[in-house]
């Protein structure tokens, strides 16, 4: 199901140039996202600010959300890696820098990057993400280099509110906690917020959405950024990271997030298609290609090595082609299903099932839940990337033990290994 509010941007009077970059731009364009394709380059590693729900893992290949990488790249890498993506990828239109940091907190590495690529291709749609903390400072290079497209994440005005959401940030050499922290950053983010769009450039302000923390003050956001001049806003659900502050919060529902888009929507264009990606995401949103492209070594885990057999487990694995486990439970559309004892893994078979997570009607999908259940019903553990508190629970309450993994099919085998007590042998 598509909001209306999806629309309203495709048809804004913006100048032909910037309504040509914008319909390219997958993120900005409901109908251009599944047309054009964009590339997240990881030049920008340090954050001036600390946010509870965040936990930036670099070495985690395959876990989809804001703040993962595999590597780091250097201005003169990324150039030569955006290279060769768009020779294999023709519809790459727009190059997205969004960490692993913030964008802004590494201002001479993004510039030189961007800079670098503008160089040899003209026709690149250029998009930053950032905190908002140093906007004030580096709004008038942005412009100056040709942006029009930045992303500003604001989850509060409210100093009270964002200071139970950021633990702390450095400004100006200084280290700021509590609500201290939060004025200095809200003021900064409206401030630059409207200097961007007051010289044309498209502001999207992306808002976290905390239940029983901001969930009640999102519409006011809205309002007030939507009266700064922002184009539209993405309301993203927090996924509790492990490691971070909010890990033990609840993953927030999409019947909640649905809720809040369809209120705002009156207000602002409201971008429905988020996937919260990656930091190296490259690709179609709705299709990630970034483990083909990465060049950062890894060392091979030996935690794994034992000689402790205790019996034979099945394991249900959500992958989209059996090398990595890269599926949400609830995005499965099949399930590959192990056999694994501590000496040796066997591939058993396949198994189709209807995806019950389709978007909005997500949360009503009572009878596909448990088809899926019926579906794996014979196993004792289900090996996935992301998996929501909601189905979480639903599987716990039946004795599935789960596991959740970002690496290949092989190596998360060998975490559920770990997990249940099994070692494997020598």
């Amino acid at each position: 199901m598509q909001c209306m509010c999806d629309k309203k941007h495709e048809n804004t009077n913006l100048p032909e140039e910037l309504r040509e970059m914008t319909l390219k731009h997958p993120c900005y364009s409901f109908e251009g996202h599944n047309k054009y394709a964009r590339m997240h380059l990881p030049v920008a590693p340090a954050c001036n600010i600390s946010c509870n729900y965040c936990n930036r893992r670099y070495d985690c290949v395959n876990e989809s959300r804001p703040g993962v990488t595999s590597e780091i790249l250097k201005p003169e890498m990324a150039r030569d890696k955006f290279k060769k993506v768009k020779e294999d990828i023709p519809e790459l239109t727009v190059v997205g820098i969004a960490g692993p940091g913030d964008a802004l907190a590494n201002w001479p590495e993004v510039k030189e990057t961007i800079a670098l690529i503008q160089k040899e291709w003209s026709d690149v749609v250029f998009c930053i993400s950032t905190n908002g903390l140093m906007l004030p400072d580096y709004a008038p290079e942005i412009i100056e280099m040709g942006i029009k497209h930045v992303t500003v994440t604001v989850n509060a005005l409210d100093a009270a509110i964002g200071a139970q959401i950021y633990h702390h940030i450095v400004y100006g050499g200084e280290y700021y906690t509590g609500e201290a922290a939060a004025e200095i950053l809200i003021k900064n983010q409206l401030e630059g917020i409207k200097y961007l769009a007051e010289h044309g450039v498209l502001v999207k302000v992306n808002i976290v959405m905390i239940k029983d923390i901001n969930s009640s003050h999102i519409f006011e956001v809205v309002r007030k950024v939507k009266r700064l001049g922002a184009f539209i806003t993405n309301i993203m659900p927090l996924i509790p990271a492990k490691g971070s502050a909010f890990e033990n919060l609840p993953q927030t529902s999409m019947k909640d997030i649905n809720a809040i888009r369809t209120l705002c929507g009156k207000e602002i264009n409201q971008m429905t298609h988020c996937r919260q990606c990656r930091a190296d995401a490259i690709g179609l949103l709705k299709e990630d290609q970034s483990y083909k492209y990465r060049t950062a070594s890894r060392e091979p885990d030996e935690k794994a090595v034992g000689t402790i057999v205790l019996k034979k487990y099945r394991v249900a694995v959500t992958s989209k082609y059996k090398k990595l486990v890269d599926l949400h439970y609830g995005h499965a559309e099949e399930f590959h299903i192990y056999d694994v004892d501590g000496y040796e893994t066997v591939f058993v078979e396949t198994r189709k099932v209807e995806k019950y997570c389709t978007g909005p009607e997500c949360d009503n999908a009572e009878e596909r839940k448990e088809a899926a259940l019926r579906v794996i019903q014979d196993c004792d553990v289900v090996l996935t990337m992301r998996i929501g508190f909601d189905a979480q629970k639903r599987l716990s309450d039946r004795g599935f033990l789960i596991v959740e993994s970002c690496e290949s099919v092989e190596e998360g085998l060998l975490s559920v290994i770990r997990s249940i007590g099994v070692k494997k042998a020598i």
